[in-house]
């Protein structure tokens, strides 16, 4: 028996399944990372992650603050400047994403071995 009933936050159409679909997007913990620390800018924050388009930077933008995590703020000025920071709900995610940094620190290693170990198990069978 799974442990798991009626209304358990994982399940379908339940809160806590879309806030963790949310954050386990690819990009979403990475950005909320790049925001920790006050508004940055649209090219600061592409510099800043690395790896990352603009177009997916835009859209991973726009779907935070759809849910409330990111404000985009533009300010009136000539040029027009825009910046994006963490809302009080988005900064509530910083400790966890720090959490799970610090996991992947001290267990990256041990994850690249198994996985190593796996497919070399896996090429042995064929």
């Amino acid at each position: 028996m799974s442990g798991f009933g009626p209304g358990d936050a994982f399940l379908a159409d339940c809160p806590g399944r879309l806030a963790v679909e949310l954050i386990a997007d690819k990009w979403t913990v990475v950005v909320l990372a790049g925001l920790s620390k006050g508004p940055v800018r649209h090219g600061d924050l592409i510099k800043l992650i690395g790896g990352i388009s603009r177009k997916m930077l835009t859209q991973t933008l726009r779907r935070l603050e759809a849910h409330g995590l990111v404000r985009r703020r533009a300010h009136a000025e000539a040029p027009p400047r825009v910046e994006y920071e963490l809302t009080p709900l988005g900064a509530t995610l910083i400790d966890p994403i720090h959490a799970l940094t610090e996991w992947a620190r001290a267990n990256g290693d041990a994850v690249l071995d198994a996985l190593d170990a796996g497919l070399e198990q896996t090429a042995g069978n064929h």
